[in-house]
């Protein structure tokens, strides 16, 4: 069946969603729980309602838009979401890092709302059901991953209650924000089997794809993820009065432990690497030595065993600062998040697909983490990368051609459209 996506809907689409949470600098904040993120989620709402499909919502905020097949019949007898087998999942998120691009998360999320339209549209007959799935807190401003977590396992309350995002707001209240039941994003995990399979078409957010001229990335496999929050406690005290050898300032231990994160890295493996991205002083004056320095941490390797000795490395090499500075430090480990090797069959289905399009295809690794990532534990999983134009990603220069968006798009539609029928 020749079937593809409608570039100028979808472009559209990309464009009206970029409005929401648009910043001065032509980039995106749109956290999860936000006024940009309930404005996205009006709009997705309305989009759902126009296609014709169903729309639910998960306790933890997880969006499912679903092909109603009572309601579509196929051209040949069968029906757009019919049958009872576990269904075909696609999707990915549409809330962004602060001041990030229009494109990371809100592609993968648009495509597979563009897919669903397109199997409507065309009336095409399918085996079991196909949603289009939404996650939310992709970006992790609460917890890594924080939406397909929770399709993976339950959040207990206590777990809940502790986490807090960015800006030190508890996710707690940011449900019950939303006028949601804080105690429903404890029942969210679905079981294994549940889903037939989930393709999830991204952005590459790297410079791969665009050095080595292919269209389309047949991802292998997911970085591991770790982060936790380093705390430096040193002895508040007068800027002016306060000799410098006999201060105890954190962000003198927090700076040398920053300017190490390079060498740490290297000394586990080529493919580590070590961020910090939010540093913050208490009490916070320009004269005042300030008391604690509190460092974020984003630690990432292809290898479990080489991310726990990176945490650990970390770890030691604050312990070491902190006894020169005359300080004390504590660490709080956020998550580790397992890196993942994809579905064999799913890479083979992506580039086979993309191959008979006349695409040129690359397999390739993920240095970024994904939802695909965890949804990997509960359903054969693949993903597919269009690239990036000079690598650049989680900033207001982040850009992906309008031809690499419609052959993404074409390339998942057809991916889904041979699962859900298989």
């Amino acid at each position: 069946m020749s079937l593809t996506v409608r570039i100028d809907r979808l472009r559209r689409d990309l464009e009206q969603v970029s409005r929401f949470g648009a910043t001065a600098a032509g980039g995106v904040s749109r956290t999860s729980f936000s006024a940009a993120d309930r404005q996205v989620r009006e709009w997705l709402a309305g989009a759902a309602a126009q296609a014709g499909l169903t729309i639910r919502t998960d306790g933890i905020g997880n969006v499912f838009l679903r092909v109603d097949g009572g309601e579509v019949g196929g051209r040949d007898g069968g029906e757009v979401g019919g049958g009872d087998g576990a269904p075909v999942w696609t999707g990915s998120h549409l809330d962004s890092v602060p001041d990030g691009g229009a494109l990371d998360g809100a592609l993968g999320s648009l495509a597979a709302l563009e897919v669903a339209r397109r199997l409507v549209e065309e009336r095409v007959p399918v085996r079991r059901p196909v949603e289009v799935v939404v996650f939310a807190d992709e970006e992790g401003s609460y917890h890594h991953l924080c939406g397909s977590t929770g399709l993976v396992r339950n959040y207990s309350a206590d777990e809940l209650s502790g986490l807090r995002g960015r800006d030190g707001d508890r996710l707690v209240d940011a449900l019950a924000g939303m006028g949601w039941d804080p105690a429903a994003a404890t029942r969210t995990a679905v079981r294994p089997g549940a889903v037939h399979a989930f393709v999830e078409l991204h952005i590459e957010q790297g410079p791969i794809l665009e050095a080595r001229n292919a269209q389309i990335g047949v991802v292998t496999g997911i970085v591991g993820l770790g982060g936790g929050e380093l705390v430096f406690t040193g002895r508040q005290d007068h800027a002016g009065t306060t000799p410098m050898r006999l201060r105890q300032d954190p962000l003198r231990g927090a700076a040398e432990l920053v300017t190490r994160l390079p060498e740490l890295a290297a000394s586990v493996s080529q493919a580590a690497v070590a961020t910090c991205g939010i540093v913050s002083v208490q009490p916070g004056a320009g004269n005042v030595v300030p008391e604690t320095c509190r460092l974020q941490l984003d630690f990432r390797d292809p290898d479990r065993d080489r991310l726990l000795a990176l945490e650990q490395a970390i770890v030691a090499a604050a312990e070491q600062a902190a006894g020169r500075h005359q300080l004390r430090v504590s660490y709080h480990r956020d998550s580790i998040t397992d890196p993942v090797a994809l579905d064999p069959r799913m890479q083979d289905l992506v580039e086979s697909t993309a191959t008979r399009l006349g695409l040129r295809t690359l397999r390739m690794p993920s240095g970024a983490g994904h939802d695909a990532q965890n949804l990997a534990t509960l359903a054969p999983t693949g993903m597919i990368f269009v690239p990036s134009v000079a690598g650049r990603s989680h900033s207001p220069a982040e850009l992906t051609t309008w031809d690499d968006v419609e052959n993404g798009g074409n390339v998942l539609l057809a991916v889904v459209h041979a699962l859900a029928t298989e």
